[in-house]
């Protein structure tokens, strides 16, 4: 399953990279069908956000943390000036913990809603 990965540059920006997150076919439980299973490390428990709005300032990350999309559509500035949209069922893995960060911004309808799994 591919992601989306903010990273901090030598220079203080920040910027896209693309990663893949390893899946394979498992069984989960008896009497469910295989499933395609790949493990996002967690090292402080999942956070839910819910937010009528989020458009913020530039920042970096709290924490380096995986940010699964569930409701609504964000998209995010990184200071070389590219910019990705992000639904439900996306992942971001945000990374650039320090340096000038990102920008994020709501697009659509509200709310936001979404999954904060520290690394």
């Amino acid at each position: 399953m591919r992601f989306t990965r903010i990273v901090r540059m030598e220079d203080g920006g920040s910027a896209f990279e693309d990663g893949e997150l390893a899946l394979e076919q498992r069984q989960v439980a008896e009497g469910v069908p295989p499933m395609a299973v790949g493990a996002l490390p967690s090292r402080d428990g999942v956070q839910f956000l819910r937010s009528a709005a989020f458009d913020s300032s530039a920042h970096p990350a709290p924490r380096e943390q995986w940010v699964v999309l569930v409701k609504g559509m964000i998209e995010v500035l990184v200071s070389d000036g590219s910019r990705r949209r992000f639904g439900p069922g996306d992942l971001v893995l945000a990374a650039d913990t320090s340096g000038r960060g990102h920008v994020t911004t709501g697009v659509g309808e509200p709310p936001f809603e979404a999954l904060f799994i520290p690394v």
